[in-house]
């Protein structure tokens, strides 16, 4: 089998301007029966993630876990969790991606482990002040009996951010730190064993092949020091300067991460997801000797429309070109709603805190923008990320029953805030009916149930279909790898109405989006290379895109 490499710009590296495939490996494919993805779905399916026509995946975390947080609470971070397989599965199927061309990133999560790590177990045997409990934050409560938290932080999560611990002579004690779930205790990152412990983590997946890691919450691992109150000041509640995100002091971990990749062979790449606001402070995470890339979620908060969109792409342009890192353009991943549901409600913009679930959408509309941002993000310079199910057009499911939901925000919200079940219910292969080939027949239920209007989006179903989602990334992607120019690399605005974005890049590429509530022109082109739907008697419809090749 021939390997085409991504394009990006000469003698660049491989992450520059690579397409990445999210797998969320719970939700997959069931090799095993038991009603959840394994390794071994995921090894079945890999002929379909290459034949999609992306570079890499990423898989979230398959770590073993009690799963209090869909695996991002990690009991041992060196052996896969049995419900997924093996660690020796894991080998192989690093393996097998590499021998058809397909590149493997890790997740690691290294701001919080398990409550059932033996670490923490020890700190809970341990005595206040030891060495086991100064790997976490352990502190005091405040008050005259120590019944008030160390101070007034919120979990992201909901609720508050400190949970007491009950001594092992009975007695109520110390104070523990975790900015998620009660089960997810921070590490003290001020502790040189923590830092030791992860280059040794990094070390034994890049050992096994792993081509790099995504960061969880990259940006909040280091704590202000003192662990002062939250100020009550618009700022610190919009997430522009809390004491427990963006401090200095992270920099130096993601150098030293930096240069244990650095001495691996490969290109072996860090990715963050960072979710910071202010755009300076966003870059200095993408200098040269800290991350390799981190995530955009810019068009992910951003609305539907031409100006918007076009100040997220300026700005992220402009960030990165501060410090010479590509862009990684997402649209959705297991945290946020999927962007057919969010594109079709009258409001499709999405911040944390304000989900919508729930909130009626328009399908139709919203798949035909999806549609559209396909081609847009995956025509714009730099890497993108493309989670499962996205390129089979799949929408949010938000009527899921109470009894099924286990993400903890559910929980600690009083059932108001859901966001993240819906995005993660099981991928549909085939058949007319749940489970859709996610297991085989005679197999448990999926996890999380499928509905049954799924059935006209199943791989099956759009394979060889022109129409199809399936079909139009498929070709988006085998197009984006034949055309020289797309990729990492420079591109230029063209002139076009305010909610018409248009842009060319290379040697006469150029990618049209329609955003406004009319038909507008086509400029003068040699060749229409791909459409995300129809054309019409006046060039390209609403909420349309159009990738051209131009007069020469």
């Amino acid at each position: 089998m021939v390997v085409i490499e991504p394009q990006t710009q000469a003698g660049s590296p491989w992450w520059r301007g690579a397409v990445v495939y999210q797998v969320y490996v719970r939700s997959f494919a069931d090799g095993s029966g038991d009603g959840i993805g394994d390794i071994a779905g995921v090894r079945a399916r890999l002929p379909y993630i290459r034949d999609l026509g992306v570079d890499a995946i990423w898989f979230n975390p398959w770590y073993v876990s009690p799963q209090a947080d869909g695996g991002y609470d990690v009991a041992d971070y060196r052996d896969i969790d049995p419900a997924f397989g093996t660690l020796a599965e894991a080998e192989a199927l690093t393996e097998e991606a590499h021998t058809l061309g397909l590149r493997v990133i890790v997740d690691i999560v290294p701001n919080h482990c398990s409550d059932r790590h033996p670490w923490f177990q020890a700190a809970l045997a341990a005595s206040p002040g030891s060495a086991e409990r100064d790997r976490f934050l352990f502190r005091p409560g405040r008050g005259a009996s120590g019944d008030e938290p160390p101070n007034n932080w919120s979990s992201n999560f909901g609720g508050s951010a400190w949970t007491r611990v009950t001594e092992q002579d009975g007695t109520p004690g110390e104070w523990y730190l975790h900015l998620f779930a009660p089960e997810q205790p921070d590490f003290n990152w001020a502790n040189a064993e923590v830092r030791a412990e992860f280059e040794s983590v990094l070390r034994f997946w890049l050992d096994r092949g792993a081509d790099g890691f995504r960061i969880d919450v990259a940006n909040a691992l280091v704590k202000a020091p003192g662990l002062p109150d939250l100020a009550p000041t618009a700022a610190a509640r919009a997430g522009d300067d809390r004491p427990y995100e963006d401090q200095d002091g992270v920099h130096e971990i993601w150098r030293e991460w930096r240069r244990v990749t650095d001495s691996y062979p490969g290109d072996r790449v860090l990715v963050g997801e960072v979710w910071v606001r202010d755009r300076e402070r966003y870059a200095r995470y993408l200098r040269s000797d800290e991350l390799h890339a981190a995530f955009t979620f810019d068009l992910v908060r951003s609305p539907w429309g031409g100006v918007p969109m076009r100040k997220v792409i300026d700005t992220s342009r402009e960030t990165h070109r501060l410090v010479g890192a590509p862009a990684s353009w997402v649209l959705s991943n297991h945290d946020v709603p999927r962007h057919v549901t969010r594109y079709g409600r009258a409001d499709t913009s999405f911040d944390f805190g304000h989900a919508q679930l729930g909130v009626p959408t328009d399908r139709e509309l919203g798949t035909r923008r999806a549609r559209a941002a396909a081609l847009l993000t995956l025509a714009l310079p730099g890497g993108a990320y493309v989670y499962q199910g996205d390129e089979l057009g799949l929408w949010e499911v938000e009527d899921l029953p109470d009894e099924v939901r286990q993400d903890p925000m559910w929980r600690r919200s009083a059932h108001t805030d859901g966001v993240r079940d819906g995005c993660r219910v099981p991928m549909p292969w085939s058949g007319d009916e749940p489970p859709f080939g996610f297991s085989a027949p005679g197999a448990a239920s999926p996890w999380l149930p499928q509905p049954a209007e799924w059935k006209g989006l199943t791989a099956e179903a759009q394979v060889g279909a022109e129409s199809s989602m399936l079909s139009l990334y498929r070709d988006v992607l085998r197009l984006r790898r034949a055309t020289p120019g797309l990729g990492d690399g420079p591109m230029a605005w063209s002139p076009s109405d305010p909610n018409v974005l248009a842009f060319t890049r290379g040697d006469g590429f150029a990618c049209v989006v329609n955003m406004s509530d009319h038909s507008v022109p086509l400029p003068p082109h040699d060749e229409i290379l791909l459409a995300s739907g129809p054309l019409d008697v006046d060039g390209l419809p609403t909420d349309t895109a159009a990738w051209l090749r131009l007069d020469r």
